[in-house]
């Protein structure tokens, strides 16, 4: 979770706690898991590996 911290969470003061909740489930759904490069795929979005499976 460093880069969450660091892209996200680092520097931002949220009003409370579930403005902190959305925003974190936001960036992790939005952003983390469907852009993110990731090392365990090969270096591909997940969305790359989700389309590769479902048209084989």
């Amino acid at each position: 979770f460093s880069s969450l911290k660091n892209e996200l969470v680092h520097g931002e003061a949220f009003a409370t706690r579930d403005a902190a909740r959305v925003a974190i489930v936001s960036y992790i759904e939005g952003f983390y898991n469907r852009k993110r490069l990731h090392q365990a795929l090969g270096y591909r979005i997940p969305a790359v590996v989700d389309d590769e499976a479902m048209s084989a």
